[in-house]
């Protein structure tokens, strides 16, 4: 199938689809990032990861892969659009919704501090039906109405009322069950399988996007912001040389069943990805009974498969997320 530009009504929905724009290899090592770097999001049952937020912790190789796609997607943008040179890329983020995310009808630019934003991109690098179901995205109006996810396809479009758009609630879920921690930790060896339950089932997939905004104005350049992070972060912080990730200060890592408050039953997403995958986890037994979950991010860890705990110490929680799906995405690609 080619691209769908459906051409009579561009002047009203200026719109574009792409099937299979994005490889599989690029879907997978972008899912790979995601799952080993995600915080919490900007919606419920929404993880993010920001360029910002890999350069903070530690993680800016991650940016590489985005690269060459950002540059793909933007020439295909300005070539469809007419606005060749134009463009400036104002936001990039990978975004995945689990069960119970969705959004109602808007556009992206419906709020005063996004008007900046004058062309969306979504790549999507999982499939309906496969990974997840629900998630659909509808526009309110023109062809194509709705679009069905599936990994590598490509929808561009203006950001502005005529295309306002929405995204279905997901509806999967499975018998995966997470985990709440007090801010006082008495236990060092976590079996989160032998934990209460705080908030029931969330979903078996995650619907799995990757996101840009484009911005006509230079003042909204993504990158200028990300090279002064950068040379901030290599001049200054004197730990880029370590290699290792290093957890973000804040709990950006901390799910509660309601993100508004600052309710402490809910589970820490990178301790519930590696649970899923198999493995708990161990700290020291010289780890303080007063730490509380954000302190314990930062500590030395041990994994514990079944009964059996693992010599391998990791310099934290991220550093062992990031080898454990590195390992296993080398195993099944």
């Amino acid at each position: 199938m080619s691209e769908v530009d459906f051409e009579p009504q561009i002047q009203h929905h200026p719109r574009i689809f792409f099937p299979n724009l994005l490889s599989p290899h690029e879907c997978t090592e972008l899912e790979f990032i995601h799952k080993c770097s995600s915080t919490v999001g900007y919606r419920p049952n929404v993880f993010s990861t920001t360029l910002s937020h890999l350069i903070a912790t530690n993680s800016s190789q991650f940016i590489i892969p985005f690269i060459p796609i950002r540059e793909r997607l933007k020439d295909k943008l300005e070539e469809f659009f007419k606005c060749e040179f134009e463009l400036f890329i104002e936001f990039t983020g990978l975004i995945s919704w689990s069960r119970g995310a969705s959004i109602g009808w808007h556009s992206d630019d419906n709020r005063p501090y996004l008007k900046q934003r004058h062309f969306s991109v979504v790549c999507y690098l999982n499939t309906y039906g496969k990974d997840f179901n629900g998630g659909l995205f509808h526009f309110q109006d023109g062809e194509p109405a709705t679009i069905i996810p599936a990994a590598g396809d490509v929808v561009m479009y203006t950001a502005d009322d005529r295309n306002i758009h929405s995204v279905d609630e997901l509806l999967i879920y499975s018998t995966h069950h997470f985990f709440h921690l007090s801010t006082s930790i008495k236990s060092y060896h976590f079996n989160l399988s032998d934990m209460k339950l705080s908030l029931g089932q969330i979903t078996d997939g995650e619907r799995l996007t990757l996101a840009l905004w484009f911005s006509r104005d230079g003042s909204s350049d993504e990158d200028t912001k990300l090279v002064s992070l950068l040379s901030q972060h290599l001049l200054y912080k004197n730990i880029a040389s370590s290699l290792l990730p290093l957890p973000a200060s804040s709990n950006m890592y901390w799910f509660s069943q309601d993100q508004a408050s600052n309710d402490q039953f809910g589970f820490n997403i990178c301790w519930a990805r590696l649970h899923i995958l198999g493995y708990d986890i161990y700290f020291s037994q010289d780890t303080s009974c007063d730490s509380d979950v954000s302190e314990l991010m930062l500590k030395p860890v041990h994994l514990v498969r079944g009964a059996e705990l693992l010599d391998q110490e990791f310099a934290n929680i991220l550093h062992v997320l990031q080898v454990i799906l590195g390992i296993l995405g080398y195993i099944f690609c």
